[in-house]
């Protein structure tokens, strides 16, 4: 697959069932990557759905059966050329943490395998995510020159700085599910797929037939703090945008993708 042809493949698309329970999914045929016009339509998604009445709870999910999010696509972070293709890029995640975050929907996550790097982030932005025993968690950003720079607030917010620290400083190990469940980030993890779509179906239900002023006055309640993340995370995404144009981080992802 050549380079533009990543960036140009995947997409969002949701559904909203007669319950109420709106069905977000993305994809991407390398592993679920986000290239930066999948991040967009990811954020605008979430953000719209947010608007419609009728959707009353939002699932978010990846297709496919095995990783659930590649994290940014190596494809379009090698073609970053200056550094407002690069704050651009970055500021694709930012936004889609925000779209979570002002959502006043609440978002069920569901993440079936390993996910990297932003997919750590998006487990992190939702409010309540489920796994399955396959979903282990890297943060690889410090091994290709950058870092968990615009993820690292969402990351932080949901496993405490200490654990955010252990990803991202040690970015070439993977964390088990258990790991990741023990922190925080999974609200459960489960042995199979469909042992784990049950109980999303379930919750979804309770929370579609909730009422949607209190769920929307608890979701400000649990991203208190968080007001200031739309100049934080525009910095952030300065900062690895800067950094994807250094040769180390060129090499670095080239290496990467030859592996």
């Amino acid at each position: 697959m050549s380079t533009t042809d990543a960036i140009n493949q995947g997409d969002v698309n949701y559904s909203i069932n007669d319950k109420g329970i709106a069905t977000v999914v993305f994809n991407h045929p390398l592993s679920n990557s986000l290239p930066g016009r999948v991040l967009k339509k990811l954020a605008d998604t979430i953000t719209e759905l947010g608007e419609k009445d009728q959707a009353k709870v939002i699932v978010l999910k990846s297709e496919g059966d095995r990783a659930f999010c590649a994290g940014a696509s190596f494809d379009e972070l090698i073609s970053i050329k200056d550094l407002e293709t690069g704050k651009k890029f970055f500021m694709g995640f930012a936004n889609v943490i925000n779209a979570c975050r002002k959502c006043p929907k609440l978002i069920i996550g569901r993440v079936q395998g390993k996910t990297v790097g932003g997919g750590v982030g998006l487990a992190s932005a939702v409010d309540y995510c489920y796994a399955t025993k396959f979903s282990s968690v890297k943060l690889s950003e410090l091994a290709i020159g950058i870092g968990p720079f615009v993820v690292g607030p969402a990351v932080a917010r949901k496993v405490g700085i200490s654990a955010m620290s252990q990803l991202a400083t040690n970015a070439t190990e993977w964390q088990t599910a258990e790991w990741a469940r023990e922190k925080g980030l999974y609200a459960e993890i489960f042995d199979s797929v469909e042992e784990m779509d049950k109980e999303i179906e379930v919750l979804a239900n309770k929370l579609a037939s909730s009422n949607p002023e209190a769920m929307k006055l608890l979701k400000g309640i649990f991203w208190e703090g968080t007001e200031n993340w739309d100049t934080l995370l525009q910095e952030r995404a300065a900062m690895s945008g800067e950094l994807v144009l250094s040769d180390f981080t060129i090499n670095a992802i080239n290496a990467f993708k030859k592996k």
